[in-house]
């Protein structure tokens, strides 16, 4: 005598595989449209990288046009002018000390505000979230008479300070979910073992904060390094421009050299498109790690 079993139909996995791919696929509209926003910002990089590459007789006959043939002469006369690397210096030396000042002087308030209890501690949180909404061009007018009287105009630190000042907010903002995610657990488990607050900080807020610190820090290095109001308002000095300034004064200069012009502005850009480019994953990262918080 057979006995018969009965046996429950399994479900196609396949089908859950593809709708869950379907689910991910864009249409051929919303490509459509992220292409023409690519464009849209990736064209004028684009037009001024390999207008650096024509001769002006070539701009003049056909603006849009490719340059034919390729001349490099313009870019090794910038890369050969003394004041184009002094002005790289300027805005590295910026850039690096604005960062620094920013990350340093932003982990520590943060921390405070994300783990200490105090009266007032929310309120700080506020004044410094109120500090996104006043961009640096609306104090521009105090900010330079208080530069003036501190004795600090035509010198990099005139830049340096009002920078890390005003990137203080976005940094706070950002790092402040990550510190407050660290479980508490982990900070009692660490005084357990004998770690003072202090010791805390180093060793475990510091590393475990990493991803919202570089977040920041890329930051404040791309807009201290495309800063050019602040430095307009206390630079009077050539010697001591950056780079966005001596953009400015050199096509003054060769505002007959179009090509030239171009070549100068793509070398000054190019730092900070690499760095960005380079680092673009981390800042999306940081970023959705700060929201999550």
């Amino acid at each position: 005598m057979t006995t018969m079993t009965a046996t429950k139909p399994r479900r196609s996995a396949p089908q859950t595989v593809r709708k869950s791919s379907e689910i991910g696929r864009g249409t051929p509209v919303t490509y459509f449209i992220a292409l023409v926003f690519v464009a849209i910002c990736i064209g004028p990089v684009l037009y001024i990288i390999l207008g650096g590459f024509r001769t002006n007789s070539q701009i003049t006959t056909d603006p849009s046009g490719f340059p034919s043939p390729w001349q490099i002469g313009n870019y090794v006369d910038v890369l050969q002018s003394s004041m184009f690397w002094r002005q790289t210096g300027n805005s590295t030396f910026t850039a690096i000390f604005t960062t620094l000042g920013v990350v340093v002087l932003g982990v520590m308030a943060s921390y405070v505000i994300a783990r200490y209890e105090f009266r007032g501690r929310m309120a700080m949180y506020s004044l410094f979230a109120a500090g996104l909404m006043f961009p640096m061009t609306v104090a521009i007018t105090p900010l330079y008479i208080l530069i003036k009287n501190l004795g600090l105009m035509n010198s990099l630190a005139g830049i340096i300070l009002p920078q890390i000042a005003f990137a203080l907010p976005t940094t706070i903002i950002i790092l402040v979910p990550f510190l407050r995610a660290i479980p508490k657990e982990l900070e009692e488990a660490a005084s357990i073992d004998g770690a003072s607050r202090l010791g805390f900080f180093f060793r475990m807020v510091v590393p475990l904060s990493v991803p919202g610190v570089v977040t920041v820090g890329i930051l404040a290095f791309i807009a201290s390094w495309n800063s050019y109001m602040l430095p307009l308002f206390i630079i009077n000095d050539e010697s001591s421009y950056t780079l966005p300034l001596g953009v400015q004064a050199f096509a003054a200069q060769y505002s007959v050299d179009t090509a030239r012009v171009l070549a100068f502005t793509s070398l000054s850009m190019i730092p900070a498109l690499v760095f960005f480019s380079l680092f673009e994953r981390r800042i999306v990262g940081g970023l959705t790690g700060a929201v999550k918080g």
